[in-house]
């Protein structure tokens, strides 16, 4: 019986090219394809529009370990996020991907809400932006909200400046005010801490704080408690801070008790003008001094709440 021919070709590419070969080949082949992938999802990105809005799942995204806003008011939260459930959320917020993850860059207090409403989801726009260039941008969005006081405005200005390295120019630009506003509203930092705090509690306007800054330290705490007391307008405290001061002859005088010292300052503070004590603790006289109608004004409505009380 013959001999039955063996076919070259039954025992597959491996036998007649060798292994190597066609494992080469195939990685050849993969390569092509993924580098045909990553040319085909760069198109696509280039594509689509530079600010597009994305439907992100919330559980992907993380906040900014370096955001510059700390607290966030509860209750402010529960509003937004029934706000969120009735109507979603109208401003999308704004991300930067690292990975299959992403990082918030404004509008972590719309994904706070967003999680308390239970979404799946969110609408973001990714931007490919550096660290710097995330704070810089987180900064801003706070400078922007409306609820800040001038003091807590000021120093967000301040923090612009240090850590994203700009001029008083160039936060300007970026907040759209003029140098000037963006420089007087840094003197408000250097008032002292207790006219801060009223500024803080809205007992006084960025209008009065802006007037304090243009007279001596001694006096912007007198002015300020008196603005407070008085209840002064900005228009009213700006007039009696344009007020000169006149100088006082010093004459020698004899030591004073502690006891008179300090009620003489005392009264100096509430009255906010000159006050005198002559005297001592047994008999004396105090004298007030006034240099115009307005500063009578003040001391007569100081001692008319006085009477009332």
């Amino acid at each position: 019986m013959a001999k039955k021919l063996q076919r070259g070709l039954g025992r597959g590419l491996g036998a007649l090219l060798g292994e190597d070969v066609v494992a080469e080949a195939a990685q050849e082949a993969e390569q092509a394809r993924q580098a045909q992938q990553a040319k085909a999802e760069e198109a696509a990105k280039a594509a689509e529009p530079v600010d597009a809005v994305r439907m992100l799942p919330i559980g992907l995204i993380d906040p900014n370990l370096e955001q510059p806003r700390r607290r966030f008011d509860e209750a402010a939260l529960n509003d937004l996020a029934a706000s969120i459930r009735a109507v979603g959320v109208l401003q999308p917020i704004i991300v930067s991907q690292n990975g299959e993850r992403y990082t918030i860059i404004a509008g972590e207090r719309r994904y706070r809400a967003s999680r308390l409403a239970e979404l799946n989801e969110i609408p973001a726009i990714v931007r490919d932006w550096d660290s710097q260039k995330r704070l810089e941008a987180a900064l801003i969005e706070n400078l922007q909200r409306d609820d800040l006081n001038p003091v807590e405005e000021a120093m967000g200005v301040r923090r612009l400046m240090d850590e994203a390295g700009l001029t008083q120019e160039k936060v300007a630009e970026r907040l759209g005010k003029s140098r000037p506003a963006v420089a007087n509203l840094l003197r408000l930092l250097n008032l002292p801490d207790s006219v801060k705090q009223m500024l803080v509690e809205g007992k006084l306007s960025a209008g009065h704080a802006r007037a304090l800054v243009t007279v001596e330290p001694r006096r912007q705490v007198q002015l300020a408690n008196l603005t407070v007391q008085q209840g002064w307008s900005v228009r009213q405290l700006e007039r009696i801070c344009a007020q000169p001061v006149k100088e006082e002859v010093k004459k020698p005088r004899v030591p004073k008790d502690a006891q008179i010292g300090e009620l003489e300052s005392m009264a100096r503070e509430l009255f906010g003008t000159r006050v005198r004590l002559d005297g001592t603790t047994d008999s004396g006289r105090i004298t007030l001094f006034y240099y115009n109608a307005d500063d009578l004004q003040r001391i007569w409505d100081v001692i008319e709440m006085a009477r009332e009380k």
